[in-house]
Parts: C-alpha cells; sequence; structure tokens
C-alpha cells in the first residue's frame, strides 16, 4: 500500500482559472496590456512634452527601483503557492542586506551576495518552523519574524561596524563599510543607437528606443539574474512534476498527501526558496543601490511586493508588471518631481474615462458614475495647474499601487489553501 501510494502520479492540477488557462492566451494578454500602456503613454508624452517619461534614465531607474520589489513578490508567490502566507518578507530582506553587508566589506561583494541569500534562507526556515511544523498562524509568524530581523540586524551592526576595522572603513552602528560594486553591462553600438533614436522624440519609436536603451545600459548583473529567476520560477512551477507537487499543496494539501506527496518537505522548499529570493531582493538594495548596508533601506519593499503579488494574481508575468509599475512611478517622482508628475493626471484621466465607460457597459451604474466624477476631478485638477505639490508626489508610487490594486481585486483568485493550517496524515 505504501509503495503504491509513493509511485502514485503526482496530483492532477487544479481546476483553477490559472491552471486551465493556455499560457499562449495569458502571454497574449499581458503583451496587450503591455502593448496598449506603452500607446498610451506615449500618447501623453506627446500632448503634455513630458519627454522623461519614456527617456533612458527614467527606465533604467525604474528597473533599478523595481527589482528588489519583483524579488521579494516572486518570495512571496513561491511561498504562498505552497499554502504559506509569508508576511516576514520584510524581515527576510533586512536579514539579506546585514548578511551582504556583513560579508561584502570583509571580502567581495560576490560573497556578500551569497550571503544575503543565506540571510535570507535562515529566515525562510525559521518561518517554516513555526508554520508549517509547529501550526502557528502564518501572519502572527510573520509579523514576529520581521520583529525579530529588525532587532537582531540592529544589534549586530552595534557589535560588528561600531569599532575597530569596520570603524575605521567608515562603518558606524547604522550603517557597514562601504562595498566594492558588482559590475554592471551594456551592450555596445545597441545602447549608443537607442540613445541617438531617443533624442529625436519620434512619436512612439523614440519611446520605444528609450525603453529598450534603459534595458541594456548600466544594467547590474543581479537585475540580469533577477530577469532569469521569473523565468526559471515560471517554468519549474508550471512546467515541471516538482511544480506541479508543490502548487497542489496549496491547492488541497489533504488531496495532495493522499497521493503520496511529502507535504511537509515541500513547504519547506517553497520557503526556504521565499526566504532565498527575499534575501536576494535585500542584498540587492545593500550592493547595488546604495553598495552599504543601511538600517532601515528596506523601506517597506517587502509589504510591497507582496502588493505587486496580488496585483499580479499570484504569477509571474502578472507580478513582473505590478513591481514595474510601482518602480516606474517612484522613479518619476525622485528623478523629476510635481512636473512630471503633472503628466501622468492626463493618463490617470484617459484611466479613469475607461474604467467609466466599462462600468457602464456592464450596467454596474453606481461604479462607473463614482469613476466618471473621478475623472472629471483629475482632469480639472490637470487642467487648473501647471505642477503637482511637493507632498503629494512623494505619495505617488503608493497611490499607483493602491489604486492598481483596487481596480484589479475582482478578477484575484488566491491558492485555496493559502494560509490553512495543516497536519501531517490528514490525507491517510
Amino acid at each position: 500500500m505504501t509503495a503504491t501510494m509513493t509511485d502514485a502520479p503526482p496530483p492532477a492540477a487544479p481546476k483553477a482559472d490559472d491552471a486551465a488557462r493556455p499560457a499562449g492566451r495569458s502571454l497574449s494578454r499581458i503583451l496587450m496590456v503591455v502593448g496598449g500602456a506603452l500607446l498610451l503613454v506615449a500618447v501623453v508624452r506627446l500632448i503634455t512634452g513630458a519627454d522623461q517619461l519614456t527617456s533612458e534614465g527614467q527606465v533604467s531607474a525604474a528597473l533599478g527601483l523595481a527589482v528588489p520589489i519583483g524579488l521579494a513578490g516572486l518570495a512571496g508567490l513561491w511561498s504562498e503557492r505552497a499554502g504559506v502566507v509569508n508576511i516576514g518578507l520584510e524581515g527576510m530582506m533586512i536579514l539579506g542586506t546585514f548578511g551582504a553587508g556583513w560579508i561584502g566589506w570583509q571580502s567581495s561583494p560576490w560573497l556578500g551576495l551569497v550571503c544575503g541569500i543565506g540571510f535570507g534562507v535562515i529566515g525562510g526556515l525559521v518561518h517554516a518552523v513555526a508554520t508549517v511544523t509547529f501550526g502557528v498562524d502564518h501572519i502572527v509568524s510573520g509579523v514576529a519574524l520581521n520583529l525579530l530581523a529588525l532587532g537582531a540586524t540592529q544589534y549586530l551592526a552595534k557589535i560588528f561596524f561600531a569599532e575597530g576595522p569596520a570603524a575605521e572603513a567608515g562603518g558606524n552602528p547604522k550603517q557597514s563599510p562601504p562595498v566594492e560594486s558588482l559590475g554592471d553591462v551594456t551592450v555596445p553600438g545597441l545602447s549608443d543607437a537607442l540613445h541617438s533614436v531617443e533624442q529625436h522624440h519620434w512619436f512612439l519609436i523614440s519611446d520605444i528606443a528609450g525603453i529598450l536603451g534603459g534595458m541594456v545600459t548600466d544594467v547590474s548583473v543581479v537585475t540580469i539574474l533577477a530577469v532569469l529567476l521569473f523565468v526559471g520560477s515560471w517554468w519549474v512551477l508550471w512546467r515541471t512534476s516538482f511544480g506541479l507537487r508543490l502548487r497542489s499543496c496549496g491547492e488541497n494539501p489533504v488531496a495532495a498527501e493522499s497521493l503520496g506527496v511529502n507535504v511537509y518537505r515541500y513547504k519547506y522548499a517553497a520557503v526556504a526558496v521565499s526566504g532565498g529570493l527575499a534575501g536576494l531582493g535585500g542584498a540587492f538594495l545593500a550592493l547595488v543601490t546604495s553598495h552599504t548596508y543601511l538600517e532601515g533601506q528596506t523601506g517597506g519593499r517587502g509589504y510591497i511586493g507582496l502588493a505587486a503579488m496580488i496585483f499580479g494574481n499570484w504569477r509571474p508575468g502578472g507580478l513582473a508588471m505590478g513591481a514595474g509599475l510601482f518602480g516606474y512611478s517612484d522613479a518619476l517622482q525622485l528623478r523629476n518631481g510635481g512636473v512630471t508628475v503633472h503628466a501622468l493626471l492626463l493618463l490617470l484621466v484617459v484611466l479613469l474615462a475607461a474604467l467609466a465607460g466599462w462600468k457602464l457597459y456592464r450596467k454596474a451604474f453606481w461604479q462607473g458614475a463614482i469613476s466618471a466624477v473621478m475623472a472629471v476631478a483629475v482632469l480639472a485638477w490637470y487642467l487648473l495647474t501647471d505642477e503637482v505639490p511637493s507632498d503629494f508626489v512623494g505619495a505617488t508610487p503608493y497611490v499607483v499601487t493602491l489604486l492598481v490594486l483596487s481596480l484589479s481585486a475582482q478578477r484575484l483568485r488566491m491558492p485555496k489553501a493559502d494560509g490553512m493550517r495543516y497536519r501531517k496524515g490528514q490525507g491517510k
């Protein structure tokens, strides 16, 4: 009987939208959304004259800001696809920043990168022990891990960075000594050609050139690694038997166990990978963004990564779009301030008007009316002002995130057993 259960085929894919939907349909939908967004931004740039909307520098900055958020979201995706809610992503990122800064300045940034991943894995295993083995509530465990990681790194920073060689090299209780750069990659020839096309400010053509130029100019090697991890995660989770078994643990662990799947093992593996990815996101902040460990440098990116994961409906493609959106809006307000953010108001008017038309077509009259009123109000704001106040500019990425989540909330479907307590033997 045991041999039969062990050798049984993996459980059938759950009949959920994300499992039954053809991959081609999902890809075509993403390409349509990206193409439509690009065309709309190009029109707004042409009308407002805000050339920074699609400039090479803007895209490059957005990419750098999106990577740690995307890695945090990808970490959450691995964990929650196995049925473990991971609110502790922020704490795992904090551990990654400290590990990268601690080892990076003493040896090499590459060892610092590995150490950051390792510290994140440790945080993930702590979360797995609490939630999987002892059945602690997932939210409680994640919050406790965040507090533990923050307190532990603050304490360790005072021990390792406040005196001795570290202090002489520029360290203090709140930061590590500087770490060497990991290096950037620029595609020779192509980068200059795209920059030249961008300077002509042709409609759509220059916009595409600016976006592509930002993706091939001064790109961090960790950014390239992050892209590969997104593709690899999609392949492993949706194209291998390992991924099928792992996702079955997040949909119906009792049925998975009845077919011979070691649910505990898959949950531990998923949460460990989740911790490593979050640690890599923290290491990116320490080694690429600032070249040093800084207390509080994660800035809530673990929570924002969770929001991006939810926006992406627990799938890598949508998650990448959500992380890119937040990174883009954050880079826009950091680089260009109120004048360029003001141009986004016109884009918001178009989106709200389209939403109002769609809701009215679906006979959701109250929602359509509210969207139409908001569109008129934002249009009046755009026409009567020349610049967005500085107080509002800083909140731009958070407002964009909340708006997008509110608009996409109706189509979301989390794994059915996500966050549920599971005890070994329930499927026997």
